[in-house]
């Protein structure tokens, strides 16, 4: 499997978003309403855990759905986890790659566009562990067609990677298999939300966290001509509609 980002940095970079993610998380509340809207467990749940809860945007489509549900929501970023705390019964800082739950704990696992950044086999081993007998798993994260344009124009200007690896459809459901779920089932399509120009696309990036995490992340500024390269590079995707960005959505639903 690629490899991730090291726990401590991508911690620090989701807290110092904080404060700016909810008004450029655009395209995570909408792949949290596609989770949810192809999500039919096969019981009412009695307890959900959200893993990796951010701000807690899911926080509050959950409590609509399922109003007598008890929601457990954990992140391990603080600053985020301090303002998902008023919709949640119970908040805790902690990894879902090692969650502070007792065994067969939840009925439903459940996450958002945050398993890309974790060990993917240690989330779906704990997910196992803290799910009741025929408990369910909703999850959404991102493949590999993810910021396509964004390295393809940075290709053109150096050899860093710019983002992390995103893994494959095959890869999240044997993970989901190996840990012991049934019953998996694999959903992709492409979101994509636009911008005015290459800047405004960074910032975006920037205000949820999601920059300076990948792999081969460069050393140092880049110079005026560079830049200016790499905008060219990315005007050639321009639509009517602006400069796109590209979200490779998987979801992933399974049970215990």
């Amino acid at each position: 499997m690629p490899p991730v980002p090291t726990r401590q940095r991508v911690r620090e970079s989701f807290d110092r978003a904080a404060a700016s993610y909810d008004e450029a998380a655009i395209v995570q509340r909408q792949v949290c309403q596609l989770l949810l809207d192809q999500f039919r467990p096969s019981t009412t749940p009695d307890s959900i855990l959200d893993a990796g809860c951010g701000t807690g945007y899911g926080i509050g489509l959950l409590q609509q759905r399922w109003p007598a549900a008890e929601i457990l929501a954990i992140d391990f970023a603080p600053a985020m986890l301090a303002a998902a705390r008023q919709g949640a019964d119970l908040c805790i800082a902690a990894d879902i790659e090692a969650l502070p739950c007792r065994d067969a704990s939840c009925s439903i696992w459940w996450s958002n566009l945050t398993v890309q950044w974790c060990d993917l086999v240690a989330v779906c081993q704990e997910a196992h562990r803290v799910l009741r007998p025929h408990g369910e798993l909703a999850l959404s994260t991102l493949g590999p067609a993810t910021f396509a344009e964004l390295r393809e124009a940075f290709a053109s200007i150096d050899q860093h990677r710019h983002t992390i690896r995103f893994r494959e459809p095959e890869a999240i459901a044997g993970a989901l298999r190996h840990a012991g779920f049934a019953g998996v089932r694999l959903h992709r399509q492409t979101v994509s939300h636009h911008y005015p120009d290459l800047v405004s696309l960074l910032r975006a990036v920037k205000d949820i966290g999601a920059n300076s995490v990948g792999d081969g992340v460069r050393s140092g500024m880049l110079g005026r001509r560079a830049w200016q390269s790499v905008q060219a590079a990315y005007e050639r995707h321009r639509t009517s509609d602006g400069l796109p960005a590209r979200y490779d959505v998987i979801l992933a639903y399974a049970n215990k």
